[in-house]
């Protein structure tokens, strides 16, 4: 074993919010999502993820669809403009500094966000890699359907797996494996890592990681 593996989630973890959601609501401002339709509905699926009772199936028909009704050239404007808007002001300084401390170590991004929101974030942060729920694309474009397993829960876990197969690795590779999150649904990544950190958490992995003895930090 050698090296060290660093897991990061990114929303309300790197971020100080939810990505996913930012970029339903920036949609909404720039009246290409019908608010009446959407905003609600964007609230409710937040609020289920936040809960742990998020169905990863119906939010991800929530949320990739809009991707298949635009030309790619305009998705990647827009998401310009929402980095700008939306992501850059919720990146966290105590965050780049955690992100640049482990520079030496193999950094990774690994969220239940799909990867044509999170790729420019991991970019911003510098990190090289990216494990993220996979839009399904067809000629360059969009279909609004998602491509294999979704990054999430368990589904977290076995992409990691599968990342680090394709590299003839896995998690016992690495001599300390870290991984960084704030949310429960991340319990099944968070017991496999020999160093599982609980960054800002919510009420229920705040009582988890106490009970467990696990590290809990704040980037606020």
């Amino acid at each position: 074993m050698s090296g060290r593996l660093v897991l990061f989630d990114l929303d309300n973890t790197l971020l100080a919010g939810d990505s996913d959601f930012e970029w339903a609501q920036f949609l909404i401002e720039q009246g290409v999502l019908d608010r009446e339709l959407y905003e609600a509905r964007n609230q409710a699926f937040y609020d289920q993820y936040r809960a742990g009772t998020l169905d990863i199936r119906a939010f991800l028909d929530f949320q990739l669809k809009p991707l298949s009704r635009h030309p790619r050239a305009a998705l990647e404007a827009w998401h310009r403009q929402f980095m700008s808007r939306k992501i850059r002001p919720i990146v966290r300084e105590k965050a780049r500094e955690l992100v640049e401390g482990h520079r030496n170590d193999v950094r990774v991004v690994i969220t239940a966000t799909n990867s044509f929101v999170t790729a420019p974030i991991a970019r911003e942060f510098g990190i090289e890699n990216l494990i993220a729920t996979e839009p399904e694309q067809r000629n360059g474009e969009f279909t609004g359907a998602v491509a294999g397993v979704p990054c999430f829960r368990e589904g977290k876990l076995a992409r990691l797996e599968s990342w680090l197969a394709a590299q003839g690795k896995s998690l016992a590779s690495f001599a300390e494996s870290w991984f960084y999150s704030d949310s429960l649904n991340d319990l099944p990544l968070l017991e496999r890592v020999t160093h599982p950190v609980a960054v800002d958490p919510e009420e229920a992995l705040r009582a988890h990681a106490e009970r467990r003895g696990w590290r809990i930090i704040s980037l606020g």
